[in-house]
């Protein structure tokens, strides 16, 4: 008997000797999880854009959406993570004006027009200007009641010339905004 005892602590011993002297595991951390994010889940004008139609009509890929509501205005922000500018901007406001008080208060000096897209429509672009490149713009007011403007900032040094094409692109990607959608 007593060397069964003798037995069975020598082996409990040994049990917890190996288990003090053995290290703790080391477990990786998970690695971080990337979510592709629709645009639309910002809310705002964002419910408007989904990234892949803006990235076919303007050939940069954006993947951060920021909205804001504020009374009959609805913007939507869009930018890559990686860098600020470019950045591309949707604003929509519920509106009473006619198609001729929009002509002649709302559409800048210089704008050229554009057809087929609401009731009128005008595109323009702007020149480099502090902390910004230049920006290219379309704006138009819907059948519905609403103006919308879709303008694109550009990088600072990016070519004037390179905006202005870009506002063929953004004509195409406004005439698929359906502002009904708010």
């Amino acid at each position: 008997m007593r060397g069964r005892i003798v037995v069975a602590g020598l082996a409990g011993l040994l049990v917890s000797s190996c288990a003090a002297e053995s290290a703790p595991v080391a477990v990786p951390p998970p690695a971080p999880v990337a979510l592709d994010v629709a645009a639309a889940s910002s809310g705002g004008a964002c419910r408007l854009l989904d990234f892949t139609v803006i990235e076919q009509a303007v050939k940069v890929r954006f993947d951060v959406a920021a909205a804001s509501d504020r009374d009959d205005s609805h913007t939507c922000v869009v930018r890559t993570e990686g860098a600020a500018l470019p950045e591309l901007t949707l604003s929509v406001t519920e509106t009473t004006i006619d198609k001729a008080t929009f002509g002649a208060d709302v559409v800048p000096d210089k704008a050229a027009k554009v057809s087929g897209l609401g009731q009128q429509a005008y595109r323009r672009t702007t020149v480099e200007a502090s902390g910004h490149g230049p920006v290219a713009e379309v704006g138009w007011l819907a059948a519905d009641g609403r103006m919308a403007t879709l303008s694109w900032t550009g990088a600072r040094g990016s070519e004037r010339a390179a905006a202005e094409k870009l506002t063929g692109d953004l004509v195409a990607l406004a005439k698929k905004v359906d502002t009904r959608a708010l």
